[in-house]
Parts: C-alpha cells; sequence; structure tokens
C-alpha cells in the first residue's frame, strides 16, 4: 500500500547550547557546549515519517541563505520530496535556540522567519488530496494551518494537527475533527482551561474527532468518541536530549496511519519512536529508521 504522508510546517536550523542547568528567568549559565542541528517541527516530523517508511512531501518555506541551503540538502538526503518548500527573499530561515539540561530537558525559543510566510496554492492542495495522510503543526502561519486541515477533510485524506507551540485551536478546526496529537501543556491552551482532566473533557466535548494527549515517558492517553485508553510509555534505553521526542511521535503515528494501520497500532509504534528518538543529541539524530519501530513494537 501506497504510504504518501504530506508535512505543512516549519523548517528550521536549531542553535543548541548543553548546559549543566537551565537557567532561571533572568540568569546566564555559562560553561555549555554548542552545535547546530537542522530543526523545525514540519521537517522533524517530516524525517521521522521518511525514516519510518513512508514517501514523504514537505510543503514549507526557507529563506534565500545559507541555512535554507542546509535545510534543504538535510531533507533531500531523507529522501523527502522538497519542491513544495519555497524559497524566500522577504526572512530569513527560520532559527530555534535550543538551551538542553543535564537530563536532556530543553527549553526552545523560535525566530519564525520565512515560516510566517507560508500559504498554500492549488497546487498544494492537489498534492494534499494525494495523499494517505497529512501532518501540520503551529510553527507556520494559522491560516496555512487551517487550510491543510480543509484540504485534507475535502478529499477525504488523514488529517493530523500537532498543536504546537501552544495555542487556542479555533472553532473551525475543531469542526473539522483532525487528529490531534496535544501534550498536556498544549491541550490546558488549546481549550483555556488550566486543569488537564477538565481541559480534556472540554475538548472532548467540542472536537469531533480522535485526541492523542502525548505525555513523555509515560506514554499516550487516547480519547476517541466515548473511549479513553492508556498506551503506557516505552523505557528509553538512554535519555541524551528530548528535544524533537514528539515530532517522532507525530511523524511515526502519521506512517503508519498511511499504511492503513489502526489508530490503536499507530499509537503504538509512535511511543516506541519518541521514545527511541531520545538518545541522541539533537531534534533529528536519534529519529528511528522502521526496524528499530518495528522491533520495539512488537
Amino acid at each position: 500500500m501506497s504510504m504518501h504522508v504530506v508535512v505543512i510546517g516549519s523548517v528550521n536550523v536549531d542553535l543548541v547550547v548543553a548546559a549543566d542547568r537551565l537557567p532561571v528567568p533572568g540568569e546566564t549559565v555559562l560553561g555549555g557546549r554548542f552545535s547546530v542541528h537542522d530543526g523545525g517541527k514540519g521537517a522533524n516530523q517530516a524525517v521521522a515519517a521518511a525514516r519510518a517508511g513512508a514517501q514523504v512531501t514537505m510543503i514549507g518555506a526557507v529563506g534565500n541563505d545559507a541555512h535554507g541551503a542546509r535545510s534543504l540538502a538535510a531533507l533531500e538526503a531523507e529522501g523527502i520530496d522538497t519542491s513544495r518548500v519555497r524559497r524566500v527573499e522577504s526572512e530569513p530561515t527560520g532559527v530555534a535556540i535550543v538551551a538542553v539540561g543535564p537530563r536532556g530537558e530543553n527549553q526552545i525559543v523560535v525566530a519564525p522567519g520565512a515560516n510566517a510566510t507560508l500559504a498554500l496554492d492549488q497546487a498544494d492542495r492537489e498534492i494534499i488530496g494525494s495523499a494517505q495522510a497529512v501532518l501540520t503543526n503551529h510553527e507556520v502561519a494559522a491560516e496555512a494551518t487551517l487550510e491543510a486541515i480543509r484540504a485534507a477533510r475535502a478529499a477525504g485524506v488523514i488529517a493530523i494537527l500537532n498543536p504546537a507551540p501552544a495555542r487556542a485551536l479555533p472553532a473551525e478546526i475543531l469542526s473539522l475533527g483532525p487528529i490531534l496529537t496535544p501534550n498536556e501543556h498544549e491541550l490546558v491552551v488549546a481549550i483555556g482551561n488550566e486543569v488537564t482532566s477538565e481541559a480534556l473533557d472540554d475538548l472532548q466535548a467540542r472536537h469531533s474527532g480522535p485526541i492523542i494527549v502525548t505525555q513523555g515517558a509515560a506514554g499516550a492517553l487516547l480519547v476517541d468518541g466515548q473511549r479513553r485508553e492508556r498506551f503506557p510509555g516505552v523505557h528509553a534505553p538512554q535519555v541524551v536530549d528530548t528535544t524533537g521526542a514528539g515530532d517522532a511521535f507525530c511523524g511515526v503515528l502519521a506512517a503508519w496511519l498511511a499504511e492503513g494501520h489502526t489508530l490503536d497500532e499507530s499509537v503504538v509504534a509512535a511511543n516506541v519512536a519518541g521514545a527511541l528518538s531520545v538518545a541522541s543529541p539533537g531534534a533529528r539524530d536519534g529519529m528511528p529508521r522502521r526496524e528499530a519501530i518495528e522491533a520495539g513494537s512488537a
């Protein structure tokens, strides 16, 4: 079966400092180690899906600069179709400033740059309509995210929204019923209720599709209609950097669903991918190949 996944999302370069501890507001922490990694939630998710065996098309935007050239080359090296990634003159390629602590925890600040200019056209909508699954997120313009979900739904294509970074979810997106994959922070922001259990109840009442609340090492909670089921986390043999673990989850979820697996089977595989991804520095280096995902899902 074809496994065509279209990802509409951000393409960034990550500037990473690993430190003995993360700073509190107003504090400077010295002694960190600096590295540069390819990133962006959309691009990370595209790589995760590609390594899981999917045919992936990336829709996004980069600046006409060295960071943009690097980002496109990295995606193409993974076998990802970048023909729908725009090169724009008006903005630089997006940049994320990432601080990583000793247990792999992180703090991230993103300058969206070219990502914020993304607007879908008819060619994009046609490509979305040819896919088995479409995955998008909040690191591009809000209208691009909404249009991607509209196009997917119009074509009968599985739509997944990773609502990150956290922001309120508009009624139209909820009415379209994409699969939502918030973490617990994104859940409470999406619905405007700081009590996690109440926020989930509220979101379930307003949303017409499945909700998968990712909980890191604790696994994931699936809410689908009247059903609620917890999928336990997978032991991570080594935790170096948790940056990108959620992206690994989403990309593999999309790949598995595109191949025709059930939602339950796809959540299990995505949990495995998220756990395996934290063993290497950077958002992408640890993203697992299909063989490792299948072995961990058995």
